[in-house]
């Protein structure tokens, strides 16, 4: 089993995103799993390959994984959340539980307002499971 929780906008900054997921192929034994949980884009937009603002599309997940190697096992909404908007100043993380108040490396800004932030809740996340084929 490999998990991939939150973490792969942080590897499409860095550019080793693809890495990863080969990575994670060549570890698992035949029949193994693959699980993604990460910060879902709205379909349809032109994927940010360095996912500035923290959102993934699910199919690029999708992609992903498949380039590697793995089929598609099965989606669910279990960390699904419909308020998520997705276009907030700082992206994913003013949203809890980072609630971030300026661009990132800057001080907090002491007057930003978290409160409109806050009642959306965390992001609306992506959970797919894959499968090294057998």
């Amino acid at each position: 089993l490999v998990l991939f929780l939150r973490n792969l906008h942080n590897w499409m900054a860095a550019g080793i995103a693809e890495k990863a997921f080969h990575d994670a192929f060549v570890a698992l034994k035949p029949g193994g799993v693959l699980g993604v949980e990460e910060h879902r884009a709205s379909p349809g937009a032109v994927q940010d390959v360095l996912a500035a603002d923290g959102y993934v599309q699910q199919a690029y997940v999708i992609q992903l994984a498949q380039e590697a190697g793995f089929i598609l096992d099965k989606t669910s909404e279990i960390n699904a959340n419909p308020r998520d908007t997705k276009d907030h100043p700082f992206g994913v993380w003013t949203l809890p539980p980072v609630r971030r108040s300026s661009p990132r490396g800057q001080p907090d800004d002491p007057t930003f307002n978290h409160a409109k932030y806050d009642a959306i809740g965390e992001s609306d996340r992506m959970t797919v499971r894959f499968v090294k084929p057998t």
